[in-house]
């Protein structure tokens, strides 16, 4: 790490009285030292702690490396230097056997954003985590997408608890610089947001907002961590992206979209894939979500906007239940010739589960939709899938109900608000919404996905009376 410190005139600032007077008038300001401003570049070698006592600038791609921990403490905003050349642009990288400490808290956030004059979405590339837990890759490795592959990039292993630190309290402004305008990605995006590679399950991610990402805002890529409380804002494509393996549970989740995205060809609520190929490569990509609120674009979509609320595709096992998908002209919920039979045929093993959400799209015919082929172009709304979804009780040819709900209007929900210039969106269903009723922890699936949530009564990311997300200043919605 390199510092620079830049201290100014601090001893300048004191003035005769300040030093030597014994009496002050009780109004008389007396300035304190100045902060130092040091820039975080090339490695971390040693443990290191940043506090908000001082100024950071971060300049282009640091590593953490050689199993030590870099810990940040609450109220401490990291700065992260703009660059021209792809190859500069800032990011920080925790390599496998490191760790970070995010130590904010709900009024003292750790934040990191860019020194830009004007930031804008792709000013830097974001927080990127490696850890030694599984990915399906090839020898259960990977390396960071849209880096050169190093033994610094490499992640993935075999240690599910694997602990690459504790995150609580941050937010990520500005991130997504890898990726080009309308890049449309077959395989995996390139690095973006929050990256969490191969990390394990004894990692803490709590309280965490990407916002304004040129790209992606989370990246579960392989691993097993869990986490709750995580707010992604107003990014160019998948506000949550699934990939090559991750099996963690999330609980507490908002992806909110409230304008048509100008980056991403298909800028999904959540995204998944389990390879490139589709292929039957373990472990298989299975995010296990609950209580998540996904809100699209206040304005209507044109039909060739191909975003989703969720899209599973690439050979995707998922659980999503309890959970709140509106407000997307095209689409709710869209399989694909090799994720729909994990829904809905039962003769195929390790079923996915959709159970008891609520479900809109503004074309209510495109609620439950269907991507036919590898083209991605061809988009129809499925009766098939919006049938078994939405049976309840025993009206079902299948071995269970499934219980989801269609709303037909977006005002049904009856939300605090949303889309409002100027105001924080409240996500909170108001009296009388069916958010309120029919949440269900019943796991019907052989890995009983819902034993580890936290059961509440309410569908969705909040009840009527949670503020989490309004909360202090950790969640930023401008």
């Amino acid at each position: 790490m390199k510092l620079n410190f830049k201290t100014g005139l601090t001893l300048a600032l004191l003035c005769a009285t300040a030093l030597f007077s014994c009496k002050k008038d009780q109004d008389e300001f007396i300035p304190g030292p100045e902060k130092a401003t040091l820039v975080l570049s090339g490695e971390i070698t040693k443990n290191t702690e940043l506090t908000p006592d001082n100024n950071y600038v971060l300049k282009g791609r640091v590593f953490v490396k050689g199993n030590v921990a870099l810990t940040i403490a609450a109220g401490t905003t990291i700065m992260v230097e703009p660059a021209e050349k792809m190859e500069d642009k800032g990011a920080l990288i925790i390599t496998r056997g490191a760790k970070i400490n995010v130590n904010g808290d709900v009024e003292k956030p750790v934040v990191f954003t860019s020194a830009a004059a004007k930031p804008a979405p792709g000013d830097w590339v974001g927080l990127i985590v490696l850890g030694k837990a599984a990915t399906n890759g090839a020898g259960g490795v990977m390396h960071i997408a849209g880096m050169e592959e190093t033994p610094d990039t490499e992640f993935g292993g075999v240690e599910e608890n694997d602990n690459s630190g504790s995150i609580k309290f941050l937010r990520l402004e500005y991130t997504g610089a890898l990726n080009p305008e309308n890049e449309e990605e077959w395989a995996i995006d390139h690095a973006s947001g929050l990256m969490l590679g191969g990390v394990g399950s004894g990692t803490t991610l709590e309280n965490v907002m990407v916002k304004h990402s040129r790209d992606d805002g989370f990246q579960f890529v392989g691993g097993k961590v869990n986490g709750k409380f995580l707010i992604s804002y107003d990014n160019g494509d998948d506000n949550f992206d699934f990939d090559r393996g991750y099996t963690g549970r999330l609980q507490f989740v908002i992806s909110y979209r409230p304008s048509a995205s100008k980056a991403g060809i298909r800028a999904n609520g959540v995204e998944s894939l389990n390879d490139k190929d589709a292929t039957e490569v373990l472990p298989y990509t299975h995010p296990v979500i609950s209580n998540m609120t996904i809100i699209g674009p206040a304005e209507a979509q044109p039909e060739t906007d191909q975003s989703q609320g969720v899209y599973i595709r690439k050979n995707t096992r998922f659980t999503i239940q309890n959970s709140i998908i509106a407000g997307y002209t095209y689409g709710g919920l869209m399989l694909c010739p090799k994720t729909k039979p994990y829904l809905v045929d039962n003769s195929v093993q390790e079923n996915s589960e959709f159970r008891y959400n609520l479900v809109n799209a503004d074309n209510e015919a495109w609620a439950f939709n269907f991507d036919s082929g590898p083209s991605g172009v061809i988009i129809n709304p499925d009766a098939d899938v919006a049938n078994w979804a939405t049976q309840t009780g025993n009206k079902t040819t299948k071995t269970r109900a499934n219980n989801n709900e269609l709303i037909t209007d977006i005002a049904g929900y009856m939300f605090g608000g949303l889309y409002q210039a100027g105001a924080a969106p409240d996500f909170r269903p108001q009296v009388g919404s069916p958010a309120l009723k029919g949440a269900n922890f019943s796991s019907v699936g052989k890995n009983k996905d819902m034993n580890d949530m936290s059961p509440v009564t309410y569908r969705g990311a909040l009840g009527t009376t949670d503020s989490w997300a309004n909360t202090g200043s950790w969640a930023n919605w401008d």
